[in-house]
């Protein structure tokens, strides 16, 4: 007979003293590390190109920031992930970055990340009140989300985003 394993939760400050790991991407999700591949040459290439077009894009103040830790949930057992990018305040605080900070987080979707990105983040990025989320798919499309009352509200783009929100952005995805 073997005696039930016990899972160890994560406390914040035991996450950061973890340190980096650059073979793989990890994230905390409910106290437990959550392991997957880094993104491949297609994944950066996608990011990378959204990320120069929203740089040349953004009022003046905020940042565009690739592949960060941003603290959904401090509370015990805490919930922290790595966005593809994120923009935000540059006044904002360097040493922990919060949701609150978040303005966009950016997802490109990634074989086997598609769960995540499109149900359990999404229900993280908004309990957390990340006003906008954009989910970025292989095919060229992006699911973009916008943060009200009653959570979430979905605008789906093929190929070039044309938005007002949050603010004025014109971004090819071809």
């Amino acid at each position: 007979m073997t005696g039930q394993a016990r899972i160890h939760l994560l406390s914040l400050d035991e996450w950061w003293a973890l340190g980096e790991d650059n073979g793989v991407r990890v994230e905390l999700q409910e106290g437990v590390r959550i392991v997957s591949p880094r993104p491949t040459p297609s994944h950066a290439r996608v990011a990378l190109s959204i990320a120069r077009q929203l740089m040349d894009q953004i009022p003046a103040g905020l940042e565009v920031l690739p592949e960060v830790d941003v603290v959904i949930d401090p509370r015990m057992p805490p919930t922290v992930r790595i966005p593809d990018l994120i923009v935000r305040p540059t006044a904002s605080d360097d040493a922990q970055i919060g949701a609150d900070q978040v303005i966009l987080a950016v997802e490109v979707v990634s074989p086997g990340s598609r769960r995540t990105d499109r149900v359990t983040k999404s229900s993280e990025y908004a309990e957390a009140g990340i006003p906008h989320y954009w989910i970025v798919d292989e095919d060229h499309t992006v699911t973009a989300l916008r943060l009200t009352d009653a959570g979430y509200e979905a605008t789906r783009y093929d190929g070039t985003i044309v938005t007002s929100s949050p603010w004025p952005l014109r971004i090819t995805l071809d």
